[in-house]
């Protein structure tokens, strides 16, 4: 049971700056001179890029880990997990992209647990209107080590926040939480679109601050991206309400709309001028193929649409919850069916789809495989998140789904969506005050499991009731 022993207590490791060391300079076993035969080669190096300082040029390129500059020459206790899972995530981009065949390396020495893992939301959980919710900076030590258990636990970032590369994302949460964290532990909502870049040529991205999201795109691999900037520029009298700044004008690129098809849309980010988007998008899905300026007969040959999540609602800086990329959704749904009498067809991803999960799960299965030489994934994740609809249904439907070979455990937090007093519409298995609480749950749980697995009775069973009692007493 990870670095639990049979006392209960953490036997002795490394200090951190060895590991940082070694972990920058340990060989692996990556050359293979004939179909058994390996050489040592190095293992990957792993750049160090400061929160304060870094730009979308230095994170063009991997792996790295972003560091806050208090910590540039000396590694934090976080840095152990955000280098491990940066590489498992590098790894699993090794296995997609060839033959599946990728040998391992050597296993760097480690303090970190394996049989358990943590996923965090991050609006409402860590951070609400840009700034850290107070307790999220604690969670994050606690997890690294400052606990009364002298143990680490790994932790990953499920976000259905889009409109910036999983790299910037990365340094946004890092300067916020004044911690080093790498872009192997981000998944992101639009994450999954990359898989699409090679079935699309020209596709419409929607979505966003300025053209953060074109580039998004773009980094993903689409060959041929177009904005609704690029489409008003082309034809000012599309939104007939607004023009383009000047700022927008000089971003726009400039196409004949009227000789373009438009294979498929993509809504990366939260619509920041919804009647814009809107107006396009619904000219689009009821075009000819795509093509602006036509109209289908039958309202059934325009392209097809993608949605990074389908959140309602989210937590923001104001005191009440603000409409998201789902509210914006529901709206095209029903102004689709107005205009043409049918059912708008869509797909979203992001949370609560079960890809979203699936694939955090074979990350934490590739990171443990790398760290701990067990090619399964942590006994049970830890996801704790703010929204009912998304975050805790999905926890739970992946849990209770065939492609979970793992436990799946839902914590709601009362820091963001969910509010005292209302009855979620989907029941998590603990509800804490915040996400300091949830870690200290999980931790004090998997305490108790482990101390009970030691002291087993006769018939090998552990009263499942009683070890969440021990924690949920506490709580």
């Amino acid at each position: 049971m990870g670095l639990w022993n049979e006392h209960g207590t953490k036997p002795q490791g490394p200090s951190k700056a060895q590991l940082w060391d070694s972990s920058l300079q340990r060989e692996a076993s990556n050359m293979t001179l004939g179909k058994d035969q390996l050489l040592p080669q190095p293992r990957p190096a792993v750049r160090r890029l400061s929160s304060a300082i870094a730009d979308f040029k230095d994170l063009s390129t991997g792996p790295l880990v972003v560091v806050p500059p208090n910590h540039m020459h000396t590694p934090s206790d976080a840095h152990e997990t955000a280098v491990a899972l940066e590489l498992a995530k590098h790894r699993l981009k090794d296995l997609d992209s060839s033959d599946g065949t990728v040998t391992s390396s050597t296993r760097p020495e480690t303090t970190t647990t394996d049989s358990y893992a943590f996923a965090f939301d991050i609006d409402g959980v860590l951070i609400r209107g840009g700034r850290p919710i107070p307790e999220a900076i604690e969670a994050m030590k606690v997890l690294n080590g400052q606990n009364e258990y002298g143990i680490k636990v790994p932790y990953i970032f499920l976000t259905n926040g889009g409109g910036k590369t999983e790299q910037e994302r990365c340094v946004d949460l890092s300067r916020q939480l004044e911690l080093e964290i790498s872009p192997g532990q981000f998944i992101c909502g639009h994450t999954p679109m990359r898989e699409m870049a090679q079935k699309y040529k020209t596709v419409l991205v929607v979505g966003g601050e300025g053209e953060k999201c074109r580039l998004v795109a773009e980094g993903y691999g689409f060959r041929d991206v177009v904005t609704p900037g690029d489409i008003m520029k082309d034809n000012d009298r599309t939104t007939p309400f607004r023009r383009l700044t000047d700022q927008e004008t000089q971003n726009s690129r400039v196409r004949n709309f009227g000789e373009t098809e438009i294979e498929a849309i993509f809504v990366f980010a939260d619509s920041r001028h919804w009647g814009d988007d809107q107006q396009i998008i619904i000219d689009l899905l009821t075009s000819k193929n795509g093509r602006l300026g036509t109209r289908s007969e039958n309202y059934d040959e325009g392209p097809p649409i993608y949605f990074s999540h389908n959140d309602l609602i989210w937590s923001a800086a104001h005191e009440h919850t603000r409409l998201g990329m789902g509210a914006l959704r529901s709206s095209l749904e029903a102004i689709y069916k107005s205009i043409t009498g049918n059912e708008l067809v869509s797909t979203a991803f992001g949370k609560p789809q079960l890809g979203t999960f699936q694939f955090a799960t074979r990350l934490l299965q590739q990171w443990r495989k790398d760290t701990h030489g067990i090619n399964k994934p942590p006994e049970t994740v830890y996801f704790v998140g703010d929204t009912p609809e998304s975050d805790i249904r999905g926890t739970n439907e992946f849990n209770e789904s065939k492609l979970s070979d793992n436990d799946w455990y839902s914590i709601l937090v009362r820091t963001g969506v969910f509010k005292e007093g209302t009855n979620p519409r989907y029941t998590p298995r603990i509800t804490v005050d915040n996400v300091l609480g949830a870690v200290n749950y999980g931790m004090k749980r998997e305490k108790a499991k482990s101390t009970k697995m030691n002291a087993l009775p006769s018939n090998g069973t552990i009263d499942e009731n009683v070890v969440d009692g021990v924690a949920a007493d506490d709580e």
